[in-house]
This record gives structure tokens, sequence and C-alpha cells, in this order.
């Protein structure tokens, strides 16, 4: 089991329609080092989202799947495609 993955799929439902940044994913997995584990839940992200799995943001646009973000992102569930 990926516990960094099923963190961000459960954020993703608990956030229905809101996205959410990733630093909060790892405040509520630890609230006292959130700090150290910035950078795995971010490279988690990358994963999932080029996977199809999440949907990643920057500055409210789409990001670009060749190219790695560099600051602030945002999580939301993935945009669905032909609106079923």
């Amino acid at each position: 089991m990926d516990i960094l993955k099923e963190a961000i799929l459960e954020m993703s439902r608990l956030r229905a329609e809101k996205s959410f940044c990733p630093s909060e994913v790892v405040r509520v997995m630890y609230p006292e080092s959130w700090r150290h584990f910035l950078t795995e839940v971010r490279e988690k992200a990358w994963e999932m989202y080029l996977d199809g799995e999440i949907h990643l943001s920057q500055n409210g646009k789409s990001l670009n799947k060749e190219e790695k973000p560099i600051g602030p992102i945002r999580i939301s569930k993935p945009i669905s495609e032909g609106g079923c």
C-alpha cells in the first residue's frame, strides 16, 4: 500500500470539487514534521497526475505534463472529459 497515494486520494474525496495544497496532506499525516515530507508528497502527486489519477494546477491553470512545476501547486480530482 502506498500511504501517500492513499492520503492524496482521500483528501481529494473529502474536498470534493475544491483543490488543496500538497502540504495539507502531510500536515494531517505528520503535524509536527510535515515539512520533511513535502518533497515526497509533491513527487507522488506529480506521478499521480501523469497517470491521470488527480489533476494538478498552478495559478489556476492545468500543468504541462512535459515539465515539472516549480513553486506552489494545487491538487484536485481529475477533470473528466466528456461530462459523465
